[in-house]
């Protein structure tokens, strides 16, 4: 007798769809035979590795035998000290996805719910599905969260409250003041959880990092993550900063050694590296004014984003343009995942392969984007 062994699965992980990350450039040049592709699909660094991180990298490798701190000691204090806080208010992930899963796995149920904006970062969805927990889903506002429909959306069940900010991948932000006016509407039983995973590339009036009000609203929780400003993208580090109850709820769910030596190493060195992070924010400023005057140059419209990516529209569906930019080895992202079927995320690169691509994309549009 056979059995369905899909339908052993918890529920919630039956209804789940694996993430889709961006196309890695080895599989594209694997596929067209060619070595000259350039990603600017997944909101990475195009910098590359801080030489102080290499560096670390590089005396940890000899070690590499053994188990890694397993409780993170010389960063949290790294990070405490950076961020005022106490080492006991921080958890350490393997990305901020991990932070972001434990938060689920934590204080979700199946009779819970968690509220997430329309075009929101997906992995919110996934990690509310897995738990078997409902998803409530509010309408964007001007591409953006609308914090006070997500206030009101808020009910008895409700457990958690995600907020990407600025938004993955519509680029749009919130100001800390509207932060916390939905902090002051919010029941205690309910955690805002407030993603600043791009955090150090905002430059805008206004804005600030929710960090500061903990101590006011201890149902308040940041994440944030080395992956971006900080070019650690695969070596994997997050963390949250939270009231110490929640993050002693969080370090019982996480595996010990959830963040490897390598990463720890390379997190720390590069959290105190300000000279690459000021290059990474300055590239990401000219970089962003490059992207976007070739946007208006060629007539489309895109959403003004605080991150290292842009949200462009183009004429039709987006996903044969990008089908047309993968055969001139350009990968971007389409986002129709996200219900922006006409858009196509782009990352911002180096200033020479943000030129290739303007120039390859006008070469398209004008001869009708077409394969």
């Amino acid at each position: 007798m056979s059995v369905d062994l899909k339908s052993l699965a918890l529920p919630g992980v039956q209804h789940l769809q694996p993430y889709q990350g961006g196309m890695p450039v080895e599989e594209l040049e694997r596929e067209l035979g060619i070595s000259d592709v350039i990603k600017l699909a997944s909101n990475e660094n195009p910098l590359g590795l801080s030489t102080k991180a290499r560096e670390a990298v590089d005396r940890v490798l000899k070690d590499g035998a053994r188990y890694p701190d397993g409780n993170g000691y010389y960063l949290k204090n790294a990070l405490a000290k950076q961020l005022g806080v106490c080492a006991n208010q921080l958890t350490l992930g393997n990305g901020s996805n991990d932070v972001l899963e434990l938060l689920a796995r934590g204080f979700l149920g199946q009779q819970h719910n968690a509220v997430v904006s329309e075009h929101a970062f997906v992995v919110y969805q996934l990690v509310i599905t897995a738990q078997n927990a409902h998803v409530v889903i509010v309408p964007a506002k001007q591409w953006g969260h609308d914090l006070e429909a997500m206030a009101e959306a808020v009910d008895s069940q409700t457990r958690l409250l995600f907020i990407a900010n600025p938004n993955n991948p519509t680029g749009t932000w919130a100001p800390l003041s509207s932060v916390e006016r939905l902090l002051q509407s919010v029941p205690p039983h309910v955690l805002v959880v407030l993603d600043e995973a791009y955090f150090e590339y905002v430059d805008e009036a206004g804005y600030g990092s929710a960090i500061e009000l903990i101590k006011q609203y201890p149902n308040l929780v940041v994440t944030r993550t080395f992956s971006k400003a900080y070019g650690l993208a695969a070596l994997r580090v997050g963390y949250a900063v939270s009231h110490p109850d929640v993050a002693d709820i969080l370090n019982r769910l996480r595996q010990p050694f959830n963040v490897n030596g390598l990463a720890l190493a390379a997190a720390q060195a590069v959290l105190a590296d300000e000279e690459y992070l000021q290059n990474s924010i300055e590239m990401n400023r000219q970089g962003y004014q490059q992207l976007t005057s070739g946007f208006e140059k060629l007539g489309l419209d895109y959403i003004p984003s605080a991150g290292n990516f842009v949200a462009v529209q183009v004429p039709g569906d987006a996903s044969e343009l990008y089908r047309s930019l993968l055969q001139k080895g350009i990968i971007v992202r389409p986002i129709a995942l996200y219900g922006m079927p006409n858009h196509l995320r782009v990352s911002i690169g180096l200033p020479e392969e943000n030129e290739r691509f303007l120039n390859t994309l006008s070469q398209l549009l004008s001869d009708g984007g077409a394969v």
